[in-house]
């Protein structure tokens, strides 16, 4: 197949999936190797990038998506009128990161992190795609497990989970310990 046509196979399919489609997938459907792949991808970012177009291509953890450029926001607004505005409250934040940096997670273990139940946040996460149930833990009653999505990285501004900030032995040790002293308190009233 000539490049501009896997190029052209490669926009129809991002276009029609909506979703990040890995690397690999691509390279099956076009019929070249990964790293033929990857260049392809890397010409089609910089061109949408260089020329004025509403479209770019967004990196995921070995996948790639075809996405609206940030700019193109305001024309969207117009269309769509009211968008659905997440709304991340200090728990739902707080729930988030435990998930993120402790994945796959339990309820169970979350609320041991939190001291409290995290049932609202939980959901509130699912509903907002940041959080998926990922299986189940092979253990008695089998909790679900919970992961963060791509729907997170696109929302944090990373491509993997890799990127997300380093904690700091000091600061998990005062977290650990304000999280303590916050059970005990409730235990104590």
């Amino acid at each position: 197949m000539d490049r501009t046509k896997a190029e052209a196979v490669i926009e129809a399919v991002l276009f029609t999936m909506g979703e990040s489609v890995e690397v690999s997938r691509l390279a099956d459907v076009i019929e070249e190797d990964v790293k033929t792949t990857n260049e392809i991808l890397d010409d089609m970012a910089k061109r949408y990038g260089l020329e004025d177009r509403g479209i770019s291509l967004t990196r995921l953890d070995g996948a790639v998506q075809l996405c609206t450029k940030p700019e193109m926001y305001e024309y969207l607004i117009k269309i769509a009128k009211t968008p659905r505005k997440m709304v991340l409250t200090d728990t739902v934040l707080e729930t988030l990161s435990i998930i993120a940096y402790k994945q796959p997670v339990t309820r169970a273990e979350i609320e041991r992190v939190r001291g409290v139940s995290c049932d609202h946040a939980i959901n509130k996460l699912i509903e907002y795609d940041l959080i998926t149930e990922l299986g189940r833990l092979d253990a008695p009653g089998r909790p679900l497990l919970f992961g963060t999505t791509e729907q997170f990285l696109r929302s944090f501004g990373v491509s993997s989970l890799e990127e997300l900030p380093e904690l700091n032995p000091v600061q998990m040790e005062e977290f650990k310990q304000q999280a303590e002293e916050e059970v005990q308190l409730r235990l104590d009233i």
